[in-house]
């Protein structure tokens, strides 16, 4: 099934980005969930060859590096996150040959390439599980209770809905801990170690900068698979360490793959990087992906889960600037991604407190993630006809990770919408972007689109907000030009100053950012000059009135 390269020399490293060591420490890293990007070929779906013809747009946004969701060859059970084979790219999406092309072409532009790896579970049409010896070895088998073996071997379930354990035609069950189509690993093995080393190895030959690693929480589980005792596990997500989840074993795992990135890193000339999905009750348990001889970033889901309430935004940043600061990293900050509603929903539906909760992301010290389309403001798409929809939980009758958090502002939600998605799948995220013209696909490619665009998005396009100085795209592009241009703003100094109840005013290197987070305006001493605000914002005799939901930067 591997695919061959027809020039398969090493691809052009990105450019140094002129900040010093450790680009990764403020980077701006863009999400592209490939089946929803960009369609080159007319089929409904993005591939790989229209990422690659976007790329032009995403250096002008000013990000710093791509992110790219699974495109590897799968039976797309779980949109590609059921791998049938790690060093081939499945025919949706293109040839090898296009992924080392769209590599080539980010380098020259002078972006970095991070691609997923997923290593908690694969495909159950993977080689390995297909063969019953070898998977008997390497994945996670147990035989089942009861008199005959034909209860569940534990009360474990599936984040997807269900039990987390399907029985095979021998009479013992596997392990899936998502979809029954993508049984787990067993890490206990030696060879799947190895396996994946050489996995990151090609990719790294291949010319990419990292490796977002997927459920980098889940590889480990407890000796003996205990019970949990409690339903609704998924729940649990996040909020505790679970006998499958954050076991302290994976920590062994991620010191290798340090070690291995960092010595391929060494002998190439450049600086290659693990980011961490990994869900951990604490930030004090987060930092600990993060240690110095551990990955290099970890997704912050406690900010991305905070409330829009000043003392609750605040009290996150503080542990997770004081979690990471301890262990000598940045922190990584994250607002939106495809397995979550999109925060100009999620937020109460306000595309205020979306571009508020945006400037104040990219003021404070780290790095930061965006996910494709909320640049545009895009909403979550919450009315997707259930023929169309293709998330695994959605039909096991579970809930994904995720998708409704804690911390989700619920009380505004629009009527009729489940803490702001739908039922709380993760389908209506993944809605194809808009880049043009007044009618659905809205330029993302010759055909059609593989979920439904609403009709309501022509005014939300690329197209229809380039140029427009009150777009959201336009400010991110200002934003992301600020901190490019502002010295120490991404991985500098941060200190909080006073402000009214509602507001948060905080200091870096030559500018203050104030939010308000109340619904109107708030009215203080000016403390500057206005850089950047989300809202229009007014000074009068050197008192400046905040609008209600909006972030201002201001020259200090």
């Amino acid at each position: 099934m591997t695919q061959e390269l027809t020039s398969p020399s090493p691809a052009p490293q990105a450019p140094g980005t002129g900040r010093g060591p450790g680009w990764w420490r403020d980077a701006v890293i863009y999400q592209v969930y490939v089946r929803s990007f960009a369609d080159s070929d007319g089929d409904g779906i993005g591939d790989l060859r229209g990422a690659r013809e976007r790329l032009p747009y995403l250096k002008d946004l000013g990000v710093d590096a791509v992110w790219l969701t699974p495109f590897y060859a799968s039976p797309q059970a779980d949109g590609g996150y059921d791998v049938a084979d790690y060093r081939a790219v499945d025919p949706l999406f293109g040839t090898l040959q296009d992924a080392d092309e769209l590599i080539r072409t980010a380098h020259d532009l002078g972006l970095r390439v991070i691609v997923d790896i997923v290593p908690n579970h694969t495909s159950d049409r993977h080689p390995w599980f297909q063969d019953p010896e070898l998977a008997r070895q390497r994945y996670l088998f147990r035989p089942g209770k009861g008199e005959s073996g034909e209860l569940p071997p534990n009360d474990w379930e599936s984040v997807f809905g269900g039990p987390a354990w399907t029985r095979t035609d021998r009479g013992d069950w596997y392990l899936h801990l998502f979809a029954p189509e993508q049984p787990d690993l067993n890490w206990d093995n030696p060879e799947v170690h190895a396996e994946f080393e050489a996995i990151m190895r090609f990719w790294l030959d291949l010319g990419v900068d990292g490796f977002r690693v997927d459920v980098a929480h889940g590889m480990i589980k407890a000796p003996g698979l205990p019970d949990i005792g409690h339903g609704a596990q998924a729940q649990l997500i996040g909020a505790q360490v679970l006998p499958f989840f954050d076991q302290d074993g994976v920590h062994a795992i991620h010191r290798a793959w340090r070690r291995l990135l960092d010595g391929y890193g060494d002998a190439h000339g450049k600086q290659v990087i693990g980011v961490a999905e990994a869900w951990a009750p604490t930030a004090e348990r987060l930092a600990l992906y993060v240690r110095p001889d551990e990955l290099h970033q970890a997704f912050n889901f406690q900010f991305l889960n905070a409330p829009w309430q000043s003392d609750a935004l605040r009290s996150v940043i503080d542990a997770s600037l004081a979690a990471t600061a301890s262990v000598g990293a940045p922190t990584t900050w994250v607002l939106s991604n495809h397995d979550v509603v999109r925060h100009t929903t999620r937020l109460g539906g306000s595309l205020a407190r979306a571009r508020a909760a945006t400037l104040l992301m990219l003021a404070l010290p780290g790095s930061a993630y965006l996910y494709q389309g909320e640049e545009l403001g895009l909403p979550e798409v919450t009315d997707l006809p259930d023929e169309v929809r293709q998330d695994p939980a959605f039909f096991r009758g579970g809930r994904a990770t995720g998708a409704v958090g804690p911390g989700t502002d619920t009380e505004s939600a629009p009527d009729g919408v489940a803490a702001g998605g739908q039922d709380g799948f993760r389908d209506g995220c993944r809605v194809p972007l808009p880049w043009s013209g007044e009618l659905p696909p809205y330029g993302f490619g010759p055909g059609g689109s593989w979920l439904p665009q609403p009709a309501d998005w022509g005014g939300l396009t690329v197209a229809a907000q380039t140029g427009d100085p009150a777009s959201t795209l336009e400010l991110y592009r200002a934003a992301l030009e600020l901190r490019r241009r502002l010295p120490g703003l991404g991985d500098g100094p941060m200190s909080w100053a006073p402000a009214p109840d509602g507001v948060l005013a905080l200091t870096r290197p030559g500018l203050l950012c104030t939010v308000n987070t109340l619904g109107h305006d708030v009215g203080l001493p000016a403390p500057g000059t206005p850089l950047l605000s989300s809202a229009p914002v007014t000074v009068d005799d050197a008192t400046a009135q905040l609008p209600g939901d909006s972030c201002t930067w201001w020259a200090i």
